[in-house]
């Protein structure tokens, strides 16, 4: 559903003379909702075009990617097979019907687990590798889609973003960005924003907060992914990139759940806790730890989706959540049969 909207953000507590906007990309559809979608436009095309009848792809449990896939794969008629990463404790157990994994279940996606460690120690590229061998003995005609959708092919679907925003902004004639912000997860949506904003008239600054491994290694994958596009640019000079994981992927501190709770609250904006939660939680901190760096400027943030994520932490936002009260009913409440009585 593109163009997803655009508006500004009422944030609290912004430094002086700082606007921040808000990219909807968690807007694109429901099933389908969030950034991959526009990756996976480009690599299901690729997917059709090489005849293939099936799709694999990698992903942690609570994978939006993973879900995202299984829905538009569903609409072209392929059958998708989901390799999905979660804990040694829980590998040999139903994975239940929580969130992304209801939608896929739904769908009937093919899953298959393994733990994370078995994950470090064989690699995505590996396991996709062996899933692929067994449908191609089965007669199948795979199409394997990288984790997160992230390779150069996949890097497309932002570059076009970047051709959506530019239309949206000269169509406005009042808005124009110093700055996109959005959180990184697997490189292909930054690669994306960082050149499609080198290559157009926006020339706006882009930052990347990392929710999973260290900012290094993000520049040297988004470099292999613009490197692949012959892009002759290097990293370090399109994406500014600042470590956001916190405790790890996927995993929260009471002070950043609170921060989603607290967001929803003031603004009417749902983060997820995985990717955009901890993305908007870093650039405020750094907003507040460095107020001259911000100060007078219009930032876009880019909300990349998966609220079905905040399904997988109800337990630990529980006590974050809006009160309830039975309401209360005086006895001088005409009933709806004139006697007044509860029944």
């Amino acid at each position: 559903q593109f163009p997803t909207p655009i508006h500004q953000w009422n944030l609290p507590n912004l430094p002086e003379g700082t606007e921040v906007w808000i990219k909807r990309d968690d807007l694109s559809g429901m099933q389908l909702s969030g950034n991959k979608v526009r990756k996976l436009e480009f690599l299901l095309s690729d997917a059709v075009a090489q005849g293939a009848d099936c799709v694999i792809t990698v992903g942690g449990i609570q994978s939006n990617h993973c879900r995202a896939t299984a829905v538009a794969a569903k609409y072209l008629n392929l059958d998708c097979y989901l390799i999905l990463r979660t804990s040694k404790l829980l590998v040999d157990q139903d994975p239940g019907l929580v969130g992304n994994l209801l939608v896929e279940r739904l769908l009937g996606a093919h899953i298959d687990l393994v733990s994370k460690e078995e994950y470090g120690k064989i690699g995505s590229v590996a396991l996709a590798d062996l899933l692929k061998k067994r449908l191609l003995e089965e007669g199948r005609k795979p199409y394997v889609i990288p984790v997160g959708g992230s390779n150069s092919l996949g890097t497309w679907g932002y570059i076009e973003a970047v051709r959506e925003l530019e239309q949206q902004i000269q169509l406005s004639g009042d808005v124009q960005f110093d700055d996109i912000v959005v959180a990184c997860g697997s490189g292909g949506t930054i690669a994306g924003l960082a050149l499609g904003s080198k290559l157009s008239s926006l020339k706006a600054k882009v930052h990347a907060f990392s929710v999973c491994d260290d900012p290094e290694y993000f520049y040297d994958y988004v470099q292999g992914l613009i490197d692949g596009l012959q892009s002759g640019l290097d990293s370090h000079d399109i994406v500014s990139i600042q470590n956001a994981k916190g405790l790890g992927y996927a995993m929260n501190t009471a002070e950043e759940l609170k921060f989603v709770k607290d967001i929803a609250t003031a603004t009417g904006i749902v983060l997820d806790p995985v990717y955009s939660g901890k993305g908007a939680y870093a650039m405020l901190k750094d907003m507040a730890d460095n107020p001259s760096k911000w100060k007078g400027r219009k930032v876009l943030f880019v909300h990349t989706g998966g609220l079905l994520g905040l399904y997988d932490k109800v337990d630990q936002m529980s006590s974050l959540a809006g009160s309830w009260r039975r309401m209360d009913l005086e006895e001088s409440v005409p009933r709806k049969d004139g006697t007044g009585k509860m029944f």
